[in-house]
């Protein structure tokens, strides 16, 4: 479906909002805030434009608005059609020198390099490697700080995503590249309230790995999707 210009710039907008704040977006906050060059009433008339397509939702009656499954899609993509330069993927993400020296040890390595992308990305990271049968867990501590789990059903909805992940790794379909599910998107049934942020990668030796990001469906995917892409790359530098 196709939108105007200027509700492209409102959708990323609010959807980079509620990533950041956690709370639903008001035309209000978006007039403060930033310059759209239209008076209010226009701004809530495009985000009612906005939730008439299906790519925002409103919780309650008097409050903000928060992105739908279809508006981080949007979301997404657009940031897969801009270019990763190498500079601005190696800013989050640097091979120490600390981290060089324990490639001599793949499973070491492999650790290290998991707990290190757990705290730069605030998600729950998990790595598989497949010959070893061997599937790192990074990142509760960080991905618990979230507000959403303050609520106990969250993270027993998280909880039940990580067993249906661990028993259905060896079967998950999946192609060259980063992909990602979102919500109701993802291949697990028990993820649609969460986003997945998923690659394949091989080393010498040991064959095949999976490395995933799990987390919020408000999880930050500009600079999630930047450091999978970099640790691929010190994969790769790895072989």
């Amino acid at each position: 479906m196709k939108l105007s210009s200027r509700q492209e710039q409102l959708l990323n907008t609010i959807v980079q909002e509620y990533i950041n704040s956690a709370q639903p977006i008001s035309s209000q906050l978006l007039e403060k805030k930033y310059d759209f060059d239209i008076c209010p009433a226009s701004i809530r008339i495009e985000m009612q434009k906005l939730t008439d397509k299906g790519f925002l939702s409103q919780p309650h009656t008097s409050a903000g608005r928060i992105p739908t499954d279809k508006g981080y899609r949007f979301f997404v993509d657009r940031l897969f059609e801009k270019e990763f330069e190498e500079d601005e993927i190696s800013s989050d993400f640097e091979m120490d020198d600390w981290l060089e020296d324990e490639m001599q040890d793949t499973v070491k390595f492999i650790h290290i390099l998991s707990r290190k992308a757990a705290s730069v990305s605030q998600a729950l990271v998990l790595n598989y490697l497949k010959n070893e049968k061997i599937l790192w867990k990074e990142g509760w501590e960080e991905i618990l700080k979230e507000p959403e789990f303050r609520k106990e059903e969250n993270i027993i909805k998280l909880s039940d995503l990580l067993k249906d992940f661990e028993d259905d790794i060896e079967d998950l379909k999946i192609n060259s590249g980063i992909q990602v599910f979102i919500g109701r998107e993802n291949p697990l049934k028990k993820a649609k309230d969460f986003s997945i942020i998923i690659s394949k990668y091989s080393l010498p030796h040991e064959g095949e790995g999976i490395i995933s990001f799990l987390g919020l469906k408000r999880m930050d995917y500009d600079r999630n999707i930047s450091l999978l892409n970099s640790i691929t790359k010190i994969m790769e530098s790895f072989n």
